[in-house]
C-alpha cells in the first residue's frame, strides 16, 4: 500500500515539472518571437519619423 501512495505522490510531481517546462518552453518562444517583431517595430518608428521630420522640414 505504501507503495502505490509513494507512486501516486511521484506521479503529480512529474505532472508539476511537465508544467513547468511547457510554461517554460513558451516563455522562450514568446521571447524569440517578440525580439524579432521588435526590430522590425522599431525599422517602422524610424521610417515614419523620418518621413515627419522631412516632411515638417519641407514646409508640407
Amino acid at each position: 500500500m505504501k507503495f502505490i501512495k509513494k507512486f501516486a505522490r511521484d506521479v503529480k510531481a512529474a505532472t508539476a515539472i511537465e508544467y513547468g517546462l511547457i510554461a517554460a518552453l513558451i516563455a522562450v518562444a514568446a521571447i524569440t518571437t517578440l525580439q524579432a517583431v521588435g526590430g522590425n517595430v522599431d525599422a517602422t518608428f524610424e521610417k515614419v519619423d523620418k518621413g515627419l521630420q522631412d516632411g515638417l522640414a519641407s514646409g508640407n
